[in-house]
């Protein structure tokens, strides 16, 4: 494969493909826009996926756990295997890091350790890999987007995912994932994993450039 992307080192066999990566990946190049909501996609047959299966109601697979639905069953079975099972079969070598999708994995080392994030907030300045999440940056950050609601509280936040979160965590109190060492539940095994490595294990690879101050998350 001849034609190499300078920013993810994705290989393709044809310069075209090439270019329609840089456009749609890094990017960000939409130009098909949903008439129904603020989405759009790089091509007709994304969209077109889009208004059928969230606009035209064709979600028949259903999450048994939370709310989840869908309109491939593939997503379906990826999305307990690693929401609900923390099943993450790909993981980064250099970190703890672990995702269901190889995409995901490269687009982690890509930004966190190769820093290959060409994508600048003007009012702070902070830097991405990809330009929809400068957009996602500016608008639940600096604009103070968040635009899906808990309806049984007052909590508020900028993805579906993470709502979906909170209630079976809060308000369902679905925390299947219990620690062997002190018993302290959670409703994710990722979160699970974090707590034993930080508490018990005294994991805290962050590490503060001015002092010795060191935790386990870098958030």
């Amino acid at each position: 494969k001849p034609y190499n992307c300078e920013l993810c080192n994705t290989k393709f066999n044809r310069k075209d493909n090439l270019k329609t990566h840089i456009e749609s990946v890094h990017e960000g190049k939409k130009t098909f826009k949903c008439d129904f909501c603020n989405y759009s996609y790089f091509n007709k047959s994304q969209l077109k996926t889009h208004v059928e299966s969230v606009h035209g109601e064709r979600k028949q697979f259903n999450c048994d756990i939370c709310e989840y639905n869908c309109s491939y069953k593939s997503n379906l079975k990826r999305h307990i295997k690693s929401i609900h099972g923390g099943i993450k079969p790909f993981q980064c070598d250099i970190c703890n890091y672990s995702c269901s999708q190889n995409s995901d994995l490269r687009k982690h080392i890509d930004s966190v350790h190769e820093e290959r994030k060409p994508f600048q907030c003007d009012i702070c300045n902070d830097r991405f890999s990809r330009k929809p999440r400068l957009k996602k940056h500016i608008e639940s950050v600096h604009e103070g987007k968040k635009p899906f609601k808990c309806a049984i509280c007052d909590y508020k936040c900028t993805e579906k995912w993470i709502l979906m979160k909170h209630i079976e965590s809060v308000h369902e109190g679905r925390k299947p994932f219990q620690c062997d060492i002190c018993d302290y539940r959670f409703s994710q095994k990722i979160d699970l994993k974090k707590h034993t490595e930080s508490v018990h294990e005294g994991k805290k690879p962050f590490q503060c450039e001015v002092c010795k101050y060191m935790c386990s998350e870098k958030g």
